[in-house]
């Protein structure tokens, strides 16, 4: 019995009976045990973060298991790709992503500051002090430092008329990504898309009206913003006009060819007259439907399904320029931008239901014949295409995830327009003020109010790090000239240039996002301190 202790238990009668089935193949740790592994896990995946951390951060490479190789310096990317195995590890994968998706930038800082919060609560605990209580403090401490950032927010004009101070913080987006050779460029297009499709009297931004294309190929400063829609397809025939000028567009869903007996019953040909019969009966059909297009005012034809040659060759003749299999989030965007309508059924196309378009050309790339087609000019300017090019997949692809981060952060401007300043300045501020609440408290939870004052100052110290100044001591030089000067917007200046303060550099970020880090990190870490069990299979393990 001794063997499996807690297998069996006996009722009244002294019958054995089992409680838990297969309880000798469970690997199971309970109490500070669990506590501590979560907190070695939880620790180890924000050290492999912490280098990547502001403008001097290092990339990674990411090798998944079908050798597809990802550069990123995306704390999200990074963490998506890592294929982490243990389950603390995966809830701080869910943390990263859960930041990507509010706020789409800061998701690096937001894994480093819930491992500092879990190595603080681990000398906690060592010194005795339930994992509730530093919980709670914990929590306390995150809401000290919410009210001390809404002190030192500062309001941030969002004017389409004067762009610069948008774009400036785009720019501290994209500081730490591989596109900071063409930083203005990359943050002026991010900065005019989000400025297109904003609402502004309503604080909304709808991002679906963002389309991003890539052609790998050309440089990286050849990117562009085209104010309407790129399709990557080209017109049907080679021999159709490659520019239009005032397009009238036709939007269709239907098939555009002619029609096929769609009945279960067999259709015999049998002679050469009937089967010339029918192939004129279809060619007729045909040139009624371009005819049907035609007199409905359209010079484009927008298809969503394809069509023989021989209708291509019609089309031709008729000199109805055409485009075949065209997607269906494409087609949508080119109906908004447009102003067009998308017809199913070739009956209901009328003259009003057509899109406008000032000029529709197709773009051609180096030597390849890789052809894309541009509609521009648009009645509806208010969908856009960011088109980026780069010398090879990878440097695109992270091109791509980082004009992503610059478009979460203009977007969370236009919401909320209030900003705090980067470069760890917000975080020492903070710690300061809870620093500071910690001695007015005489119950327990001053030393988790201590312990998340130092925790916050991980995110400086590890911009430092990275930057190769001394961590400690520029932290502390901060520390010192913040509660002298009581200047909330000193940090911790990455690029040496010999000026702590932030608002000379334009380093900003907003309070939003800053918010949502303090509090979805503290929400992980409570969460991780209520376990204290934990029961897998052995041979899951």
């Amino acid at each position: 019995m001794s063997a499996f202790p807690g297998t069996f238990a006996f009722d009244e009668y002294g019958r054995p009976f089992i409680i838990l089935r297969d309880q000798e193949q469970q690997k199971r740790i309970t109490g500070t045990d669990a506590i501590k592994t979560h907190i070695m896990a939880a620790r180890q995946i924000a050290s492999t973060l912490k280098t990547s951390l502001g403008p001097k951060g290092l990339d990674k490479i990411m090798v998944s298991s079908d050798g597809d190789v990802t550069v990123t310096n995306d704390g999200a990317t990074i963490m998506k790709l890592m294929e982490v195995d243990h389950e603390i590890a995966k809830l701080m994968v869910q943390l990263s992503q859960s930041q990507d998706d509010e706020i789409g930038d800061g998701t690096t800082g937001v894994v480093v500051l819930a491992g500092a919060l879990l190595e603080q609560a681990e000398g906690l605990i060592d010194r005795g002090i339930h994992p509730i209580r530093i919980a709670d403090g914990f929590e306390l401490a995150a809401q000290c430092a919410i009210k001390q950032l809404d002190a030192i927010a500062q309001p941030f004009p969002v004017d389409p008329n004067n762009k610069e101070p948008l774009i400036q913080i785009a720019m501290t987006t994209l500081g730490s990504k591989i596109v900071n050779k063409c930083h203005r460029q990359m943050a002026e297009m991010a900065v005019d898309a989000v400025l297109n499709v904003a609402d502004i009297e309503k604080k909304d931004v709808n991002f679906e009206l963002i389309k991003i294309e890539t052609k790998v190929g050309g440089r990286m400063e050849d990117s562009m913003l085209v104010k309407g829609v790129i399709v990557d397809k080209t017109l049907s025939h080679s021999q159709m006009p490659k520019e239009l000028k005032n397009v009238k567009l036709a939007i269709l869903t239907c098939p555009f060819e002619p029609p096929k007996p769609k009945t279960k019953h067999k259709l015999d040909v049998t002679s050469a007259e009937d089967y010339r019969a029918l192939r004129d009966y279809e060619q007729e059909k045909f040139k009624q439907m371009v005819k049907q297009v035609k007199d409905a005012g359209a010079t484009l034809a927008i298809c969503q399904w394809g069509f023989d040659d021989e209708a291509n060759h019609l089309l031709l003749q008729q000199e109805l320029p055409a485009v075949r299999w065209v997607g269906g989030p494409e087609i949508e965007l080119i109906a908004i931008a447009t102003g067009g309508r998308i017809v199913p059924r070739f009956e209901e196309l009328t003259p009003e239901k057509l899109g406008s378009a000032g000029l529709v050309r197709e773009m051609a790339f180096g030597t390849s014949k890789d052809k894309m087609l541009v509609i521009e000019e648009c009645k509806n300017s208010k969908a856009v295409t960011i088109f980026l090019r780069g010398g090879n997949a990878m440097i695109i692809a992270e091109a791509k995830r980082s004009i992503h981060d610059a478009i979460c952060v203009v977007r969370s401007l236009v919401k909320d327009s209030r900003i705090v300043y980067g470069g760890g300045a917000a975080e020492i501020s903070c710690s300061l003020a809870v620093a500071k609440e910690a001695d007015q408290l005489s119950t327990l939870e001053q030393y988790a109010f201590r312990a998340f004052s130092v925790a916050l100052e991980s995110i400086p110290l590890a911009l430092a790090e990275n930057s190769g100044l001394h961590p400690v001591e520029t932290l502390s030089e901060l520390k010192a000239s913040q509660v002298a000067e009581n200047r909330p917007s000193l940090g911790v200046d990455c690029m040496l240039t010999g000026d702590s303060d932030m608002k000379n550099h334009n380093v900003v970020e907003s309070l939003h996002s800053k918010k949502q880090q303090i509090l979805l990190s503290t929400q992980l870490v409570k969460m991780i301190l209520k376990i204290d069990d934990v029961r897998s299979n052995s041979s899951g393990m």
